[in-house]
């Protein structure tokens, strides 16, 4: 089973990418290389998958949807759960609803009409998870959308959304993390969402980004931030809302000032929601022992994280650079 191989001449034809190629390959297949015992499993489910005939790839509210693939739904049903959990969604498979632990409608919708079109666009998407918000870039008109996820399972997620659909060509997920992909500003739009808070130095982070973007284009930033002044900043110790490697939660205040210091221009905020047990929540699709949202919240406080930390907040700012 090859998750990208496959697809590197048809993705990186495209001129200003072919750059890209070689790196991201060699990097791509030394991450293939770490042996992780659930491979055997995914790769079953893949194979399975390729058994079938292709549907097309499309939007139905709140979902991917992929319809006229060539098998029943408990078929793909049975693959799919090979893959467990599924974070990052919805899809709708044939008659298959796959619930996600997230709901990554309602996130698009808050930002879509907020930024730049996409249409013909080249598109980096950061901390991609399955690819989901990637298809939505790529249905949305982008011309292409490179996704990087260093987590395996989540490649062969994508993979399995990508085998059952005719139409992914100009959309590849790959292995690799930020630091890994070559320093050349060629994105005329770059995604970066909960990938910021994970950075032990948030600076370096928003510097990268910043060499990958072409000139005149759009950075959109989505983060955990607390309500505070200029300058106020939590770093959880141990977990917050039993997440691990959380490093910073800035107030928008201080992520502005933070934007600024990068060099960014044009900053706007365009959205602060706190996230509730609707848009994160408990379903089939996240494994044997599922916990969500509603067990991370202090169960006499919703505002509070069991750590006591603030609840889960989310900032969209989107700016230029």
């Amino acid at each position: 089973m090859k998750l990208f191989e496959d697809k590197f001449e048809l993705f990186f034809n495209d001129l200003t990418l072919h750059q890209f190629k070689e790196k991201c390959l060699s990097k791509s297949l030394k991450a293939l290389q770490v042996k992780n015992g659930n491979m055997p499993k995914w790769n079953k489910s893949i194979d399975e998958l390729e058994s079938y005939s292709k549907g097309e790839l499309g939007l139905n509210e709140p979902y991917i949807s992929i319809q006229n693939v060539g098998t029943s739904s408990e078929n793909i049903e049975l693959s799919l759960r090979k893959l467990l959990p599924w974070r990052k969604g919805p899809f709708l498979l044939n008659e298959l609803v796959l619930e996600s632990e997230w709901l990554g409608d309602l996130k698009w919708q808050r930002l879509n009409k907020k930024i730049r079109p996409l249409k013909n666009k080249r598109v980096l998407d950061i901390g991609a998870g399955n690819g989901y918000f990637s298809l939505r870039m790529a249905l949305d008109g982008a011309k292409k959308v490179l996704g990087i996820e260093p987590f395996m399972l989540f490649n062969y997620q994508f993979a399995a959304i990508e085998t059952l659909s005719k139409n992914t060509s100009n959309t590849i997920l790959l292995p690799l993390r930020l630091e890994e992909l070559p320093s050349m500003p060629v994105f005329e739009s770059v995604f970066s969402m909960g990938v910021l808070y994970h950075q032990r130095d948030y600076m370096k982070h928003l510097l990268m980004l910043k060499k990958m973007m072409a000139p005149d284009s759009e950075l959109i930033l989505e983060t955990l931030i607390v309500d505070g002044p200029r300058d106020f900043t939590i770093t959880p110790e141990g977990r917050y809302a039993n997440m691990r490697n959380v490093f910073c939660l800035p107030s928008t205040e201080t992520l502005k000032s933070w934007l600024i210091d990068a060099g960014f221009n044009d900053i706007k905020l365009i959205d602060i929601t706190q996230t509730t047990t609707h848009e994160q929540s408990k379903t089939s699709w996240i494994g044997d022992n599922p916990a969500s949202l509603e067990d991370f919240l202090d169960p006499s406080d919703s505002n509070l994280t069991v750590e006591g930390y603030p609840a889960p907040k989310r900032a969209i700012f989107i700016c230029n650079n």
